[in-house]
């Protein structure tokens, strides 16, 4: 019997849910799908659709009281310290990162200037404006990526490609939909890698193929678009290097739980030199397509075990 089911019974778990980000849909499959692992652990569950009202949020958080809080939610205001700040003032412990550790890994700028600290090397890259962005004048000779500074599920992606007559459209880009700056970074070109982080442990390095020149979106969320490979088919001392690079990520951010760090891999370029750093996600999707679930099923841990490792993990600072 694991460790979790021994302590199941005396624990309910308020499952947050939905929000109001770009990534409300997302949320809503991870929320349901962790509702459902947690009842089956066990656990006393009550599922809660956030929406942007804070009483009825402290209202459902008091009326019964949970002992723990599983975040489920993704993009701004679910990972981003937000709601973390809910739940701290609340004295309510709660799965994944904390307010500060969630505020920096949700700002891909900040994060890149923090991991720089330590040295892991990411694309060169400048944070811009709405209007130096959509004003006709490349930023930086293509191709090059250009993606929002603060959502997740690389929402909003774009390859400028050469030859392209300006960087971008002002055609809901902008407009208050994906905030109002923006990153800009050289395009590395090569393999896409992730490694899923649990506590002090890397789970593995899985390659991820698809059919766009970007994984996006839609490669990330729809079956057929994308096939990963667990474990990736890459040399032993890149596999070891992406791994201790994320493991090194969760902790110099303060991140808590789990956690996924991205990678791109120049193969063209010997050893470990072609290996950059993309972003991290401090809440990784727990959907049926989703990589930390994936490799956790690889190195023998069940979505069960998974969920209830992150409930018995759970914390808060305040309490």
């Amino acid at each position: 019997m694991t460790e979790a089911l021994l302590h199941a019974h005396k624990k309910h778990v308020a499952v947050l849910m939905g929000g109001w980000s770009a990534e409300r849909e997302v949320s809503l499959v991870s929320g349901a799908g962790v509702a459902k692992a947690l009842e089956e652990e066990g656990y006393r569950v009550t599922a809660i659709d956030v929406q942007r009202d804070l009483g009825g949020l402290m209202h459902a958080l008091t009326t019964p009281r949970p002992d723990v809080v599983f975040n489920a939610l993704h993009g701004r205001g679910g990972e981003d310290g937000t709601i973390q700040g809910v739940l701290e003032f609340l004295g309510l412990p709660y799965t994944h990162s904390g307010v500060q550790a969630a505020a920096i890994a949700m700002d891909k700028a900040m994060t890149k200037r923090v991991l720089d600290t330590v040295g892991i090397r990411s694309p060169k890259g400048m944070v811009l404006s709405r209007g130096e962005i959509t004003g006709g004048t490349h930023p930086m000779p293509a191709p090059y990526i250009v993606k929002p500074v603060d959502e997740g599920s690389t929402v909003g992606v774009t390859l400028v490609r050469e030859g392209q007559n300006s960087p971008v459209g002002d055609d809901g880009f902008f407009g208050g939909t994906f905030g109002e700056r923006v990153l800009v970074e050289e395009f590395i070109p090569g393999r896409e890698l992730t490694v899923g982080v649990m506590g002090d442990r890397a789970l593995a390095v899985t390659e991820i193929v698809f059919q766009a020149q970007v994984y996006d979106y839609t490669a990330k969320y729809s079956a057929g678009h994308a096939v990963h490979t667990i474990p990736a088919a890459i040399p032993e001392a890149l596999a070891e290097e992406a791994k201790r690079l994320a493991v090194l990520a969760h902790h110099t951010l303060g991140c808590r739980g789990v956690s996924r760090s991205d990678f791109r891999w120049d193969d063209g370029r010997p050893g470990t030199d072609g290996l950059y750093f993309l972003e991290i996600n401090n809440q990784p999707g727990m959907t049926p397509l989703s990589l930390v679930p994936e490799q956790a099923a690889h190195v023998g841990i069940s979505y069960g075990a998974l969920v209830g490792w992150l409930v018995e993990n759970a914390a808060c600072q305040l309490a």
